[in-house]
């Protein structure tokens, strides 16, 4: 009856493929022969969703279970919203076609703080209620799991069960411990309070929260006997022994990232001080060259794509890139399939890494050094020194390159005037760089992309005590940006929508009490809040007005380092000393080594029962 009334309205929608399942690769069961459903929802665009790495990994591992059947899900846009709405067409899984509110589970992976109204939209549009208490016993238990769980606070009203860290064995003891008791005739209520026993599972609505007066955060403390005063985050130990998918579902329409992703290592060495998931994807794990040749050669034969992409958050940190690159060439070249490696270092950038992006025929190379002068991007923990950054642009140039975007933070911690004009002066050196070699292709000019984010300070960072820089603050130094900026015709300056990065500043701090801010953002309207085109900055303002959440005491104002976090709770295995001192060290602008140069004791090494790298 469903797959009736969507071919009566498929026709009329943007991209009717989105929403009819069927690709090569998706994975079809009896419903009457599997023990457990879970509906997999990714809130965001089918585009979006269909090129995430961490669900292509979680649908493998749950459907290789026989008696599993994970089904995806993604957010309709919104010509198809209405017209589900309108034909009274329940949220559906697109395997099936059957509506998830008849499933075992419904799973959200969150990346984004931007998507929050988007999870209870879904909820909404499957037919249940959007808050916890208010969904019955016969209704599915509501996960979610992903980046922003780090901080799960503000959606503890919505979500039964959220995931901490990396999901590959908790998902399948969590389903494991469901069916048991789903045999057995237990209620919901029994097992969510079982799977608090789960290491890695937190339930919210076993903790109660208390609050100072000055609105700051008392005490995190469990209200059942069951819970663990602290929750510590999944990893997984060995990526060379745990299951990578041998196929990815291949989509009918063209997707964001469309091609094969090989994921080469977890973690990062770095430890940028800005950058939340290198510390909270910690410890650093890579695969060998082996594992990687042999995942690329499957994906890329199930799935017929004719580019792989080797992902990770620093791939030219693998240990052994360059075997790995030639080993991969091999079966590559030979089969004409493209090699794209995204999230290179400059400090890596060589002519071998050079002559194999040109290979994939793009028009230009992208370098993130964040900060314009030396002095910040030793408070940022950078660790690349302009000299760096011009020996790699001098190699793109060689090899014939004549862009270059450079990624840029406004308002990181201390940031000064000279170090916003540090960046103009910066694209100018590498602007003089290029016209004066002599061996440079003539009759060609170079152009510089310069990108500039709004720095968002987030939890499990040193910077998660800074406050955001205040609108007047940013606008003024993206003018001083402009003005400093002599090759107007070579340069190029684009910006992120501040009203954006403070929604997101707000989300990644908060505690439980913004629930109410967000489901009134939702109940006037806003869905879909990433995208520039339905982002309701003023429907925002009206719900923070509307609910007494006041902004600054999110973003604007600095934490002290006896504060209790709101996420203070969670044990992703990164200490609050080390943060505190890292963050000590940004304000003197000493650097931190590396991670394989020198063990600087976050805490990771400890909790994982012995050193990162194998060694002492």
């Amino acid at each position: 009856m469903l797959k009736e009334q969507l071919e009566s309205i498929l026709l009329k929608v943007k991209n009717p493929s989105r929403y009819i399942g069927g690709e090569l690769n998706s994975v079809i069961k009896d419903k009457d022969k599997v023990d457990v459903r879970f509906a997999f929802c990714f809130p965001d665009s089918y585009d979006v969703g269909m090129s995430h790495l961490g669900m292509k990994i979680l649908y493998s591992i749950k459907n290789r279970r026989e008696n599993f059947w994970c089904e995806r899900v993604f957010a309709p846009w919104e010509d198809m919203e209405a017209l589900m709405r309108e034909n009274n067409i329940p949220l559906y899984a697109l395997e099936s076609l059957d509506p998830i509110k008849d499933f075992d589970f419904i799973g959200f992976t969150v990346q984004y703080e931007l998507c929050y109204t988007n999870i209870l939209n879904m909820l909404d549009l499957a037919g249940l209620p959007v808050r916890s208490e208010d969904r019955t016993d016969d209704m599915p238990v509501i996960v979610a799991g992903g980046p922003c769980i780090c901080n799960p606070e503000p959606l503890a009203d919505f979500i039964d069960i959220f995931i901490l860290g990396e999901g590959e064995e908790v998902n399948i003891e969590l389903m494991d411990l469901y069916a048991g008791m789903k045999k057995n005739g237990c209620s919901k209520k029994d097992f969510i309070l079982a799977a608090a026993g789960i290491e890695g599972i937190y339930v919210p609505s076993l903790y109660d929260v208390s609050y100072n007066d000055d609105g700051t955060i008392r005490s995190v403390i469990p209200n059942d006997p069951h819970a663990s005063p602290v929750i510590k985050k999944r990893i997984i130990k060995d990526l060379n022994e745990i299951y990578y998918p041998e196929s990815f579902v291949v989509p009918y329409c063209e997707i964001v990232h469309d091609r094969a992703v090989v994921e080469v290592l977890r973690g990062c060495i770095r430890g940028c001080r800005f950058c939340q998931a290198g510390f909270i994807y910690r410890p650093f794990r890579e695969k060998n060259k082996d594992t990687i040749y042999k995942q690329t050669c499957s994906l890329c034969e199930s799935t017929g794509y004719e580019e792989v992409s080797l992902s990770s958050l620093s791939t030219s940190d693998l240990s052994d890139i360059e075997g790995t690159l030639s080993l991969l060439s091999e079966y590559t070249d030979n089969e004409k399939i493209n090699l794209s490696l995204p999230s290179m270092r400059i400090d890596r950038f060589s002519d071998e890494l050079m002559q194999r992006l040109k290979a994939i025929r793009k028009s230009g190379l992208t370098f993130a050094p964040e900060a314009g002068t030396q002095r910040l991007r030793d408070v940022i923990n950078k660790n690349i020194t302009e000299d760096e950054i011009m020996r790699a642009c001098k190699i793109a140039f060689k090899g014939g390159y004549t862009a270059v975007k450079l990624y840029f933070m406004l308002g990181l911690p201390t940031e000064t005037d000279d170090d916003i004009k540090g960046i103009a002066e910066l694209a100018e050196k590498i602007i003089d760089l290029y016209y004066n070699d002599p061996d440079r292709s003539k009759g060609r000019h170079v152009q510089i992309s310069i990108s500039c984010a709004t720095f968002v300070p987030k939890p499990f960072t040193p910077f998660e005590f800074e406050p955001q820089a205040s609108f007047e603050e940013i606008n003024r130094r993206q003018k001083l940006l402009l003005e400093s900026i002599r090759s107007k015709k070579r340069v190029n300056v684009s910006w992120h929508n501040y009203k954006v990065s403070i929604l997101e500043a707000v989300l990644a701090k908060g505690d439980r009490r913004l629930g109410k801010t967000i489901y009134e953002a939702w109940r006037s309207g806003c869905k879909f809040d990433s995208w520039s085109e339905y982002y309701r900055y003023d429907l925002w303002m009206k719900a923070f007005e509307k609910t007494g959440a006041d902004i600054d005491f999110y973003a604007h104002r600095k934490r002290s380092y006896d504060e209790i976090m709101p996420w203070q709770h969670l044990d992703y295995f990164v200490s609050k000393e080390f943060l505190i001192s890292e963050h000590k060290k940004s304000l003197a602008a000493e650097v931190t080594p590396n991670c394989r140069e020198k063990c600087s004791v976050c805490g990771v090494s400890k909790a994982v029962g012995g050193a990162c790298f194998g060694k002492d």
